[in-house]
């Protein structure tokens, strides 16, 4: 049985009814002043390139200012003063978002947005505000790319460190935390991705081409084989592509994931990148091709400048292809309601669940006292050898 959100809605104890939930929305964010670069990188190389680059951190400062020269050439000459769409199609995200959830939740519930590198939308800003406006559960709810807890995790990093900044000495004002890491299995987002390549191809390509000379590369986030330790998003990007792929293969059969790599030097990146993946489709006798980005939610400079490096390349080697680049689901009206009943069972859950209460001065008790003890129920009898069933 599914619970509609009538029903979650009533299941809410009125015991709970003052407690209200702020729905912390992030994504990376992009600038929208070349003055801002360094700061941007750095907080980049920080965040995201630490966890998988053997670099020291005293090199992110320069690295960083000498990237934003790489930056500004990029989007000021090669792209004629480019400004990342990025921002503005995430606030009408947090918007429409937040007009489902409202509708449903009433003012108990707020969307927020945070951006990982960019200010003022910095989470230990936008959790400040939160705290003054009286929110005292938050749902992390990371949106701009669909794969793993390393992406994602950063999220939570961020959110961590400023929730040590504020809390209160005896008592945290967060009573409530849910977290929804990922949407790559969304059956909802998985057709919905399918559908929008097949209307494309309708409108655009099939009265030229047969299905069959139609080549489809679904785009990933580019993910580092090995990142210190945490789980890169391989596997979740992976299972995401094999979805999409299983809608469409039966009606066009070239089709291949494209892996939107950062072209970082000794890291061994997934494969095969966008662009050899279009080849391998080219060899196999495709006359177009479709690139939709399937691993990103939010349209940003990898979805567009670096696609469209891509694409200018393949023109070079292949001259008689036609290439349609599709964009991120950014706010299609589909989308926007499926990612806010997606958050429906968190908020009924944070609104009904009994409130923690947490003690930030104990942590250091804890800590200084070593190992948590656990105590076993010695009335009973503990097999370790038991065979599974």
């Amino acid at each position: 049985m599914v619970a509609t959100p009538e029903k979650i809605q009533s299941s809410v104890h009125a015991t709970s009814s003052e407690s209200k939930v702020a729905v912390l929305l992030m994504g990376y964010g992009e600038v929208e002043s070349y003055a801002d670069f360094a700061n941007y990188n750095e907080q980049a190389l920080n965040l995201l390139t630490a966890k998988f680059a053997p670099v020291p951190t005293w090199v992110y400062p320069p690295l960083a200012k000498l990237l934003a020269v790489f930056d500004h050439h990029e989007w000021s000459h090669q792209h004629d003063h480019f400004i990342s769409p990025h921002n503005a199609i995430f606030e009408r995200q947090r918007a429409g978002i937040e007009r489902h959830l409202q509708e449903r939740w009433g003012e108990r519930v707020k969307v927020f947005k945070a951006f990982n590198f960019c200010k003022p939308f910095l989470p230990e800003q936008v959790l400040a505000e939160i705290k003054a406006e009286g929110f005292d559960k938050i749902l992390i709810y990371p949106l701009l790319v669909v794969d793993s807890i390393f992406t994602s995790g950063i999220a939570v990093e961020q959110v961590n460190k400023a929730l040590a900044q504020l809390s209160d000495a005896n008592s945290h004002w967060v009573t409530g935390v849910r977290y929804i890491p990922s949407f790559y299995n969304e059956p909802a987002y998985i057709n919905l991705m399918a559908t929008l390549v097949e209307r494309k191809i309708q409108t655009d390509l099939a009265v030229a081409h047969l299905p069959s000379q139609i080549g489809i590369v679904l785009m990933n986030h580019g993910c580092p084989h090995k990142a210190k330790g945490f789980t890169s998003g391989i596997d979740e990007s992976q299972a995401l592509y094999e979805q999409v792929r299983s809608h469409l293969i039966d009606r066009y059969p070239l089709i291949s994931v494209g892996w939107l790599n950062h072209q970082t030097p000794l890291i061994e990146w997934t494969q095969p990148n966008a662009e050899l993946a279009a080849r391998n489709l080219i060899d196999l006798g495709a006359t177009a091709i479709v690139f939709m980005p399937i691993g990103f939610a939010t349209e940003n400079h990898e979805t567009l400048l670096d696609v469209n490096h891509i694409i200018a390349a393949l023109r070079r080697r292949a001259p008689h292809v036609t290439y349609v680049q599709m964009e991120c689901v950014n706010d299609h009206p589909d989308f926007l309601q499926m990612a806010a009943a997606w958050a429906d069972p968190q908020i009924a859950a944070l609104l009904s669940e009994q409130a923690l209460s947490v003690n930030p001065a104990l942590a250091k008790v804890t800590a200084s006292q070593g190992t948590v003890s656990h105590s076993h129920d010695h009335g009973h009898f503990h097999s370790h050898d038991h065979p599974h069933a």
